[in-house]
């Protein structure tokens, strides 16, 4: 038996549009409501939210049958890190603060098995191969792992074009804060000289035949990016959606 299908890569690949929402919260049960809300993917943010494989595990099992695809943001981009997402099971990962070509070949390796690259053969006794009822999962492992990498500062942005070259990256996610913060527009992140960077940066990524992915809020924004041509398109967070909600019921009448 392979590896699934990880019919978000497949997607992406076909240039669909995938939106999906940001799971802060650290909640199965949140995770099953929202895998039922009808997103294409929910993104377990292991980057500001907790980093703990056991609360991811449970997030994930609460996804599986919703028909939502899981999707993982790890902490830091390091082998341990993404042999750990990988062998949780997940199958699309997206690895934040990518600056240069070489940290993205880097990412690329230590989320391939041998010889293509240095993920530890541990699978088989973890949730990835079902504990070994996967028989075939190294062998088809490789080919079903989508990753993402993160573009958010000038140094990335200035390399943009190389590192979405490089083979095995499946497309580039612009992080807007962060790059907003790095050019100095931590507190203004409305300011046009960041969006048309944005922009620019789409453009680069679809240039090089992978998907241009974001995260903004708002119907006016979705449309924006979706314009610009980006396919792995965030729209929310489980923790802001739940604030906003529970301000707008307790304010006065």
């Amino acid at each position: 038996m392979p590896a699934p299908r990880n019919d978000v890569k497949a997607a992406l690949a076909a240039g669909q549009l995938q939106r999906g929402l940001w799971l802060n919260l650290d909640s199965p049960v949140t995770a099953e409501i929202a895998g039922r809300a009808g997103f294409d993917w929910c993104l377990i943010d292991g980057e500001h939210g907790p980093w703990d494989p056991t609360g991811i595990r449970a997030q994930l099992i609460a996804l599986e049958g919703t028909g939502t695809t899981a999707v993982l943001r790890v902490p830091v981009a390091q082998d341990w890190i993404l042999k750990q997402a990988l062998d949780l099971g997940v199958q699309t990962v997206l690895v934040p603060m990518v600056d240069s070509v070489a940290e993205a070949e880097a990412v690329v390796r230590a989320c391939r098995y041998p010889p293509e690259g240095v993920r530890g053969m541990g699978a088989a006794v973890a949730r990835a191969a079902a504990y070994g009822n996967t028989a075939d999962y190294a062998a088809t492992a490789n080919e079903e792992i989508c990753i993402l990498v993160q573009a958010e500062s000038r140094a990335a942005m200035a390399d943009l074009a190389a590192i979405a070259a490089v083979d095995g990256v499946d497309g580039v996610f612009i992080g807007p804060a962060d790059l907003g913060a790095d050019m100095g527009y931590r507190d203004a992140l409305d300011a046009p000289e960041l969006w048309d960077e944005v922009e620019r940066g789409i453009a680069i990524i679809r240039d090089a035949g992978k998907a241009a992915g974001i995260i903004v809020f708002g119907e006016e924004a979705e449309a924006r990016m979706i314009d610009c041509g980006v396919t792995f398109l965030g729209v929310g967070s489980d923790a802001a959606l739940l604030a906003a909600a529970l301000k707008k019921v307790a304010a006065p009448a």
